[in-house]
């Protein structure tokens, strides 16, 4: 099994967990975080650290977010891996607790200029 962030990290993007991780599987989109699920060890230490509280266990995920177990192994092909915690999003403590957040989802990472 693996850990999937769930929709509480919508609009927020704390990135407490980043800094824990002892694999470097999270990977940074524009305003989410995901798990790569062939990089992740199982091991649980970004669940406490999350303050949205968006890490689940694959086993323990809510039925509403089953679809985050494919969003997470999708988007983690797609964004760059980040492996140091950043500041989160200017409001993310409004959005901490938003729930329906999934419409939000900014899929498209900027293109590096050159």
């Amino acid at each position: 099994m693996t850990f999937v962030v769930t929709e509480a990290c919508i609009r927020c993007k704390y990135t407490d967990c980043v800094s824990v991780c002892p694999v470097d599987c999270f990977h940074e989109g524009p305003n989410f975080l995901v798990i790569d699920p062939t990089g992740c060890i199982d091991c649980g230490v970004c669940v406490p650290e999350c303050p949205a509280s968006a890490i689940y266990e694959e086993t323990d995920l809510p039925a509403d977010q089953q679809a985050f177990v494919a969003i997470n192994a999708r988007l983690a092909q797609q964004w760059p891996v980040i492996s140091a915690a950043k500041e989160p999003m200017a409001d993310a403590e409004q959005w901490a607790d938003v729930k329906g957040k999934l419409q939000y989802l900014e899929e498209e990472c900027p293109q590096t200029q050159s």
